[in-house]
């Protein structure tokens, strides 16, 4: 199964809207054997489904440089002097712990080392405590030695779950009663984004018109006529022979005056139409319920 870091896989994990006093990075680690300090949290391991499995411990303090895992079932978390505890955790276990260094490199095989530095001293814990009241004490070498004859058996590498080892992964109402469960939710926004651009300008084109104006021309017409008493005799008194006399009249014509003005034709108007639409989106969402081992008995606590 694969593992993330929880502040990947809850992108609102850390943000300001939420209570800082519930985030255990950071916290110091404290081994509840002798309260001797480990190192300090940091980072969170969930599975696919959101729940925890892993704490990252920095050993410095122990074993300056290194990372390693905690399995979250074998921790205890004090929210109030912002420390987590240990259980059982010893050096020489810190020392056979693999290192932690990214993600890509915890596969089942990984998983399976880190189970088997912890998982002896938790056999030994219930060999211990389901010994009789009546019966004779048990050394420790005849522990060690039934431990040695019966190996643990690591589980099918792509079968493995979680649930198998309660001891090792799951929470409590008493030493881990402030962890926060997260789920995923859509959340839909919008954005005003530059789609395109029309662009309405306007260019000049020549032509040739053409326009009739009627005009006005004046010439003389010059006509001669004969007078019909062609044989009355003329006074001496009104004949009046004047050498040079002219007679003189003016001859007008119309010509056109062409000239050109601007006129409106028509005028464009440009305006924008807002146009409403629905989209739909969808996409798988994820959520973490809680898990409670009471007597040894799993419950599966969902909320709705």
């Amino acid at each position: 199964m694969a593992l993330y870091k929880l502040e990947d896989f809850a992108s609102h994990y850390g943000n300001t809207e939420f209570d800082h006093h519930d985030d255990i990075k950071n916290f110091d680690v404290y081994s509840d054997i002798d309260d001797d300090k480990v190192g300090t949290v940091k980072h969170i391991l969930v599975d696919d489904s959101g729940r925890f499995r892993y704490l990252v411990v920095d050993t410095g303090f122990w074993f300056f440089g290194r990372q390693v895992l905690l399995p979250i079932g074998r921790s205890r978390i004090d929210y109030n002097n912002r420390r987590v505890y240990a259980h059982g955790l010893t050096k020489e276990q810190v020392e056979n712990l693999p290192d932690f260094h990214d993600l890509e490199q915890i596969d089942n095989d990984y998983e399976e080392r880190v189970r088997g530095v912890y998982s002896p001293q938790i056999r030994q814990e219930t060999l211990e405590t389901s010994t009789p009241l009546d019966a004779p004490p048990v050394s420790h070498e005849r522990i060690r030695s039934d431990r040695d004859r019966q190996p643990r058996v690591a589980p099918e590498r792509h079968n493995y779950r979680y649930e198998r080892e309660p001891n090792l992964y799951d929470t409590n109402e008493q030493d881990h009663q402030n962890l926060k469960l997260y789920e995923e939710r859509l959340v839909a926004t919008k954005s005003r984004v530059k789609k395109g651009e029309v662009s309405i300008g306007k260019h000049v084109e020549t032509d040739t018109a053409r326009v009739s104006v009627p005009v006005e021309k004046e010439r003389i017409v010059i006509e001669h006529t004969t007078p019909t008493q062609t044989t009355r005799t003329v006074l001496p008194g009104d004949a009046n022979f004047n050498e040079g006399e002219v007679a003189r009249m003016g001859i007008y014509e119309e010509t056109p005056q062409i000239h050109k003005e601007a006129v409106v034709r028509e005028e464009v108007k440009i305006q924008k139409i807002v146009e409403q639409d629905t989209v739909e989106a969808e996409d798988t969402i994820r959520r973490e319920e809680l898990d409670i081992n009471r007597n040894d008995q799993r419950l599966s606590e969902r909320r709705r």
